[in-house]
């Protein structure tokens, strides 16, 4: 009844809203939420044949797929209305990271009390990050959800844009929003270009038991072909689950894919040090190649791009929906600024103010995260030396660390209201 319920809206939509959003992820979730709760009409479109059922959430198992929220990020659902949802049914917070190289001793550990801050951030899984936004989104009655579609062509009005779906309805906006993946059909439409950098790695992912508690800590071991991360979850209680993330070469992605669920875990407990203890894995183990890419513009006339539809990383430090919630969050403050002085919501200059104060930052974290995975991934003598002198000097040095932590917690630059 939901779908047929949600097939009728879509055909009876009115053709006119203030702003159209490609993709109901949680990137463009925030997005909505945000602007409808200040009186916007928002259409969003998402090819999903419906809703995530919150009432599968969260499983016995963890999902494998992950984010690493930074108090930013939490401030930011909190304001929505969106985190006592993500507590109640599953987040995990982490107090400490270990940071080691499998090949030497060079190591450094941060711990949130050195950051001012009573955790480093949240180990949540994304559909529960997604269900508790989704839920948000059905108290709004300014927000149109019609799933089950995807946007075929994209007009360029003078006034309006025009979006066509494929079941030939048209909906019009100021402002469309590709808020739509790493592939963004939307941003193919506009013919905007993209940087891509082939990272030459896969990510393996899956959830595990471990032998020993995890402590709420984030543990990371950088191995001859990538890093392998212990990604710290709870569940009712037990602190002996953890998400895995390790990136690899895809070779050795494909290999470990294959292994019987004990020699995968065997291989994991041998490539954390024993650290802790034996390794369960309870899940399928998934693997996904890993790029990064960077629009080459975040926006065009009445057009803007967010999240991973704008950039998307490297999971080297879990950085990812971060970014885009940024994205998002200053987006829609500037939308909601222009609105009090009377600009257009897709006027260039509003527009152009969005790229700014968030083209650098991410650009930065981009580059950041490629000359880690570049100096880690490398087997030469002089670099496996240097970095651990690094890490061993990064971990004596307070000044250092700190800086080093404003950029996990996120904690830098000029920061939107709505995630202070």
């Amino acid at each position: 009844m939901k779908e047929q319920a949600e097939g009728s809206a879509a055909k009876a939509a009115p053709t006119g809203v203030d702003v159209v959003i490609a993709g109901i992820g949680m990137v463009g979730a925030v997005l909505a939420v945000l602007l409808a709760r200040e009186g916007w009409t928002v259409a969003m479109v998402d090819p999903r044949p419906g809703p995530l059922d919150s009432d599968d959430l969260p499983g016995s198992v963890p999902a494998p797929r992950v984010s690493a929220l930074t108090p930013v990020s939490r401030r930011l659902l909190e304001g929505l209305g969106a985190w006592p949802r993500i507590d109640a049914w599953r987040a995990t917070p982490y107090t400490a990271m270990q940071v080691w190289d499998a090949d030497g001793s060079g190591e450094v550990g941060f711990r949130a009390d050195q950051a001012g801050v009573p955790v480093l951030g949240h180990i949540v899984e994304n559909d529960v990050i997604l269900a508790a936004l989704e839920a948000e989104l059905s108290r709004l009655p300014q927000v149109q959800r019609l799933h089950g579609r995807k946007v075929v062509a994209l007009d360029d009005g003078a006034v309006r844009r025009r979006v066509t779906l494929d079941d030939g309805s048209v909906l019009a906006a100021p402002l469309v929003v590709g808020a739509d993946g790493a592939r963004s059909p939307l941003r193919e439409l506009a013919g905007i270009a993209v940087r891509e950098q082939d990272t030459g790695q896969c990510a393996l992912v899956t959830t595990v038991k471990t032998e020993r508690r995890h402590g709420g800590v984030a543990r990371q071991a950088f191995l001859a072909t990538g890093p392998l991360a212990f990604l710290p979850l709870t569940v009712a209680g037990d602190s002996h689950y953890c998400s895995i993330v390790w990136s690899t070469t895809p070779q050795e992605a494909e290999r470990l894919a294959a292994l019987s669920p004990a020699a995968l875990g065997q291989a994991m407990a041998e490539a954390l040090d024993h650290r802790l203890g034996a390794v369960e894995v309870l899940d399928e183990a998934r693997s996904f190649p890993l790029s990064q890419r960077h629009a080459e513009r975040y926006h065009l006339p009445g057009l803007a791009l967010i999240g991973d539809a704008a950039h998307s990383i490297h999971p080297l430090a879990g950085q990812g929906v971060n970014l885009g919630f940024l994205d998002a969050a200053v987006l829609g403050e500037e939308l909601l600024n222009g609105r009090r002085r009377g600009v257009a919501p897709g006027g260039p200059s509003l527009l152009a103010r969005y790229e700014r104060r968030r083209r650098g930052d991410n650009a930065m974290m981009l580059v950041l995260m490629e000359g880690f995975r570049r100096l880690f991934g490398s087997r030469h003598p002089g670099l496996t030396l240097a970095r651990n002198l690094g890490l061993s000097g990064v971990d004596r040095l307070s000044p250092i660390k700190r800086l080093i932590m404003q950029q996990a917690t996120g904690s830098r630059g000029r920061l939107p209201l709505s995630c202070r």
